[in-house]
């Protein structure tokens, strides 16, 4: 996967707020392969702002709704 240009690339607490969830959150998808984390190892995370817009539109439009049960 190429790395997107530099211009895209924001910081975990960017990303944080540009998917509406906490640091903590930004991680743990990270370490579940949800999104791509930039960067060499023990030096600064950076994530792909475009990326992250992407899933916070999918958060905010949510899973279709579902039948209620004892319907």
């Amino acid at each position: 996967m190429m790395k997107p240009p530099r211009h895209r690339l924001v910081p975990t607490n960017v990303a944080a707020l540009a998917a509406g969830v906490s640091e903590a959150t930004i991680r743990k998808w990270v370490s579940r392969g949800k999104i791509t984390r930039y960067g060499a190892p023990n030096c600064r995370s950076e994530f792909d702002i475009d990326e992250l817009t992407e899933i916070a539109l999918q958060r905010r439009s949510g899973p279709p709704p579902g039948r209620h049960a004892g319907r």
